[in-house]
């Protein structure tokens, strides 16, 4: 940046807040960002810098490992604390006079975010909860099928085997290509393991070990035509993309909300078409509705569980809307092809991240030629500060290395420089 482009941003910027003060609300940016277009703010470090500052950091390293779970604004941790203390305060009478009402309200809030119905989607608490509550609960036969990528979410195959043991069910497994050429490649790949006994497909929004996103839409539209369900994995898309279920036309869908919209640990969603609720049976005791209504909260009848939680949807909601989402996915594209397009043709970096912006956005995955994954990841805490995760999974094999908001360029900066001196180990 220019000198005098980075002065004029500090001169904007102190009209609302000190560079060296803290910053305690997001209200505090909202000036400042109002004018802006999501592609021009996305490269304003003065203010992704203050917006660093909504969170408490740990200093000891660099962590690029936000795809696990979302560490929460200072701002929703105080609230979501308020919210463990007023249920313990409340106790009993707080979980039978309350915890009904809150929990509808937190659903509601959420299927406006989603686009759609409340009576559609019901609260878990992760991703893994709620589409094992579709894979073992779906109505399987002896000799049905199902599709699934091998770089699916380990917990979700897993789920597939156990029911090809007890039903009988044959699933056929696609590998997707690290940087596919066009969506249709990936159609057709789903469409050529497809059989007349095929009953479910099973697809990742974004593929959590390489970061990939994938053409959700387009892959039921095919699916449909061949008349079968698709289930979609959204554990890494919510408050990531932007996008609304009924947009993608998929049958099932969930996702975990403790990661990209930073709720508290342990909330999830699950959304079935309404004419899909009917079909699957509860893996818990389900809740007793008439035949003809067929609720979905039938399907997540999970007993007493940690409802302050639920509390602290509206507040992380509401966060993300001040936030922008357009502002969110413009300064994670940004992020990952800064410091993606500084290394991926270095020799010995090898890149198993689509290079197209349009099929990526916050994840990327990096490997070093003749390094082990562990020692690559190992190496990146221990000599330059940086946590990541090592993944060894089919063709992936490199460290997943997940910015987020508060990632700041300089950090990334410290990943660019250690990459290139392994690569020229």
């Amino acid at each position: 940046m220019e000198k005098r482009v980075f002065l004029k941003n500090i001169a904007l910027f102190l009209g609302f807040a000190s560079l060296d003060s803290p910053v305690h609300k997001i209200e505090e940016l909202l000036v400042y960002a109002q004018d802006k277009n999501p592609a021009d703010l996305a490269i304003d470090e003065v203010y992704w810098a203050q917006y660093r500052k909504l969170y408490r950091l740990k200093p000891e390293h660099i962590n690029l490992e936000s795809g696990y779970y979302n560490i929460l604004p200072e701002e929703i941790l105080d609230q979501h604390i308020k919210h463990i203390r007023e249920v313990n305060l409340q106790g009993a009478y707080y979980m039978r006079t309350a915890q009904v009402a809150n929990r509808e309200k937190a659903t509601s809030q959420v299927a406006e975010l989603m686009g759609c119905s409340a009576k559609e989607l019901t609260l878990t608490r992760n991703t893994t909860e709620s589409l094992d509550m579709i894979i073992g609960g779906y109505p399987w036969k002896s000799g049905d099928e199902a599709v699934m990528a091998e770089q699916d979410y380990p917990a979700m195959l897993d789920m597939f085997k156990m029911v090809a043991k007890r039903y009988g069910v044959k699933n056929n497994v696609v590998s997707l290509p690290l940087d596919p050429v066009s969506d249709d490649e990936l159609v057709q790949l789903y469409a050529k393991a497809i059989t007349p006994k095929t009953k479910l497909l099973l697809i990742s929004h974004v593929v959590n070990i390489s970061g990939q996103v994938m053409p959700v839409k387009k892959i039921c539209q095919m699916a449909h035509e061949k008349g079968v369900e698709v289930m979609v994995d959204g554990a890494h898309a919510v408050a990531q993309l932007i996008y609304t279920l009924p947009e993608l036309g998929c049958d099932y869908y969930g996702a975990s909300l403790h990661k990209w919209l930073a709720v508290p640990l342990g909330v999830g969603i699950l959304y079935v078409k309404k004419e899909k609720i009917a079909k699957i049976w509860p893996l818990i005791a389900e809740a007793e509705f008439p035949d003809e209504e067929f609720d979905i909260k039938r399907l997540s009848h999970l007993g007493t569980h940690p409802v302050h939680a639920h509390l602290a949807i509206s507040s992380s909601i509401e966060f993300y809307k001040k936030m922008g989402p357009e502002n969110k996915l413009a300064r994670l594209r940004y992020l990952q092809n800064y410091w993606t397009s500084r290394v991926r043709n270095i020799p010995n970096v090898l890149m198993n991240t689509p290079k197209d912006p349009a099929r990526t956005c916050a994840i990327a995955n990096v490997g070093i030629k003749g390094m082990a994954t562990k020692d690559l990841a190992t190496k990146l805490l221990d000599k330059y500060g940086i946590y990541t995760v090592g993944i060894d999974n089919s063709n992936v094999h490199g460290c997943r290395i997940t910015a987020n908001v508060f990632t700041s360029t300089a950090e990334l900066d410290v990943l660019v420089k250690a990459i290139k001196e392994m690569a020229a180990a």
